[in-house]
């Protein structure tokens, strides 16, 4: 059985997975890896075995890191704030309709790279040719959708707790409406969609229980017969089990899905 470590940088919310030979690395050692976005810094945030077989097809970590890896990391991301305000300065002088979300250099600052949302496609190549000039470096600008942007700038969400999206998440759920509609809330904009303007997230926690509660239950507007006589449904507890039923010349009445 071998070591795979899961790792998560502090530029995206994903975790990446590499195995390493070095015994003493543990949960919160902070290591140099080689991501899709080039070379950074990352913290362990759990470690697992697994067999032999299938450790072959993860990477290498780098190595632990360094006095100078730390170092390189503080003046890296105040130099890249710095590039930021400027790239926000020279987006608007090209008249170009885009919001610079972050940026980052790679820990060799072998790269520097830009996110950024937009409506449209941006013909950014004039953007990147002024950067390139003042910076010396590779530049590279991503465009990410508005569930990144949230995700990357934090918030609140309706419950009162950091969203989902930039505490825990490691990719976005696949949100319908019809989950908003299967556990009976207000399809009120205000009510269903998070900071991003999205569906919720968290509309899919508890989707699956609602669908099994969900199970022989009548439907809103169903004619059912009670021991009061036959009424029609107006109202449903799903997790409780109950339903609300009116019956003409009785009222309103509580029934208990047998």
């Amino acid at each position: 059985m071998s070591d795979l470590l899961a790792i998560k940088t502090p530029i995206d919310r994903k975790i990446y997975y590499y195995k390493t030979n070095n015994k003493k690395i543990d949960e919160g050692t902070v290591v140099v890896i080689q991501s899709e976005y080039g070379l950074f810094t990352g913290k362990v945030i759990y470690k697992k075995q697994i067999s032999n077989d299938e450790i072959e097809k993860y990477p290498s970590i780098i190595r632990i890191a360094r006095k100078n890896d730390f170092i390189s990391k503080e003046h890296n991301t105040k130099d890249a704030f710095k590039a930021l305000l400027k790239c926000r300065n020279l987006a608007h002088k090209h008249n170009l309709d885009m919001k610079i979300i972050d940026s980052f250099y790679t820990l060799d600052r072998d790269k520097l790279i830009f996110r950024f949302t937009s409506h449209d496609r941006i013909d950014f190549r004039e953007l990147a040719k002024d950067l390139a000039k003042i910076y010396k470096v590779r530049i590279e600008l991503r465009q990410i959708g508005v569930r990144d942007e949230t995700s990357i700038v934090g918030g609140l969400g309706p419950c009162g707790r950091p969203l989902c999206c930039s505490l825990f998440l490691e990719d976005f759920n696949s949100v319908s409406i019809n989950m908003a509609k299967n556990q009976n809330i207000s399809l009120n904009p205000t009510k269903i969609n998070g900071l991003c303007g999205r569906l919720l997230c968290c509309l899919k926690y508890e989707n699956e229980e609602y669908c099994r509660c969900r199970l022989n239950m009548p439907k809103m507007g169903d004619e059912i017969e009670t021991e009061y006589g036959e009424g029609t449904v107006i109202g449903l507890d799903i997790l409780s089990q109950k339903y609300k039923v009116e019956v003409p010349g009785h009222g309103i009445v509580e029934v208990k899905k047998q």
